[in-house]
């Protein structure tokens, strides 16, 4: 199978808090040693990795480091790893936003970006303006744009507000409209960062879905960024896992991820969005090996940073193929809590009874806020394993591998 992209060597730094060097002697010094002396920047050979954790002694910092993997046509590959681990910047070299520092891409074909909410898109112009001007930025004619133009509308929602100047639009109308017009004005490569997030779960979908025919149906390649391991594993063949702007670990996604998950340490570990005005500071299971028919306990811990009004919790539960099988949520069980003033803790506690799920692996994001707004989101932090209980096993109905729910029934003649 061809090649799509080629990564070769691709490092990126940067000097904290400024453009270039910013100072006369380094300047003249970076331009003598590489462009009359034919030597390698000197600059080069300095610099820590991008380990935003700790307080480092250098200025210069490698966003990325000696990043070297091929991607083959056709292919799905999820990057994925910790808020600051290189992940957009590397997107950002492929989409040629910003130039590496060392190293080359090779790409073959058009390559249709979506990484921040608006990319490409001039507030002034209207949607159905914008759409003609990113087909031409990707080196369509206007006829071929006209032709997938009804199609991008009806996909994107937007068909009212499409003569609208995009300025007024909501960061999930934006998202939508700019989405389609990467999707179906044909790039032979597909670039999508975590803006997906933005839109709202039914869109989530039609994109994933979307994604999927892009990549079986028409043989283009995609390449995605998402703190969403369930989204991740179902799109996605190969997982990159990148750690301080290096690749720590590549492979089949399932594996890449699995091992992504394992080696979190505490919550604050875990990759989050979310306004921020109610964390989930800390969470406890009463085990995390759960024999089937038995109860799962799960504590949280809430510190509000701000007054807020009305706060629920919810976790949704994927298994190891990340399929939600499952929800459970406080405003299900009519459990509200109120009212939080700013600097309080309060624990809440979801005791989740008879878990009917056939034996295996799972795991689960803890998500807080209310009906209007995410507070807190942390992917993937509660993990647990359900084994087989013999003696339970023996009065319900037996599963097999496709089931994931066991079910209690009772069989007679009538």
């Amino acid at each position: 199978m061809a090649t799509a992209i080629e990564f070769n060597n691709i490092s990126k730094q940067y000097r904290l808090g400024l453009v270039s060097t910013r100072t006369l002697s380094h300047d003249l010094n970076r331009w003598w040693t590489v462009n009359v002396r034919g030597k390698e920047d000197p600059y080069l050979k300095i610099g820590e990795t991008n380990d935003r954790t700790q307080k480092g002694m250098s200025e210069y910092v490698w966003a990325l480091k000696n990043i070297d993997f091929k991607v083959e046509q056709g292919d799905v590959v999820g990057i994925i790893g910790r808020n600051g681990a290189g992940k957009s910047t590397l997107l950002k070299i492929l989409s040629k936003i910003t130039g590496p520092t060392t190293g080359t891409i090779k790409a073959k074909g058009r390559i249709g970006s979506l990484l921040e909410v608006g990319t490409g898109f001039h507030p002034e112009m209207t949607g159905r303006e914008n759409i003609f001007l990113n087909g031409a930025i990707l080196g369509m004619t206007k006829a071929e744009i006209a032709r997938k133009l009804d199609e991008i509308v009806d996909f994107s929602g937007c068909e009212r507000y499409i003569d609208t100047p995009v300025k007024r639009y909501s960061s999930g109308m934006t998202v939508r409209l700019g989405f389609a017009v990467a999707a179906f004005l044909e790039p032979e490569i597909l670039v999508v960062d975590e803006v997906l997030a933005v839109g709202d779960a039914e869109f989530q979908k039609k994109a994933i879905g979307k994604m999927q025919d892009v990549s079986s149906g028409e043989g283009r390649t995609v390449l995605f960024v998402s703190h969403n391991m369930s989204s991740i594993q179902q799109l996605c063949k190969h997982g990159v896992l990148l750690k301080d702007g290096m690749v720590e670990k590549m492979g089949d996604v399932a594996d890449v991820v699995d091992y992504y998950l394992s080696n979190m340490k505490t919550i604050n570990d875990f990759n989050r969005n979310g306004n921020g005005n109610v964390l989930a500071k800390d969470f406890r299971m009463n085990t995390e090996k759960v024999e089937l028919g038995e109860d799962l306990v799960i504590d949280v811990d809430l510190v509000a940073q701000r007054d807020t009004d009305i706060v629920d919790i919810s976790f949704d539960i994927l298994d190891e193929q990340g399929k939600q099988i499952a929800h459970v949520s406080n405003y299900d069980d009519q459990y509200r809590i109120d009212h939080m003033s700013k600097g309080e803790c309060r624990s809440v506690r979801c005791h989740i009874k008879n878990v009917n799920l056939a034996p295996g692996c799972y795991t689960s994001s803890i998500w807080v806020g209310n009906p209007y707004t995410t507070h807190d989101m942390v992917w993937g932090c509660v993990r647990f394993r359900v084994d087989q209980n013999e003696v339970f096993i023996k009065r319900i109905t037996p599963y097999d591998e496709t089931s994931r729910v066991v079910l209690q029934s009772e069989w007679s003649t009538i």
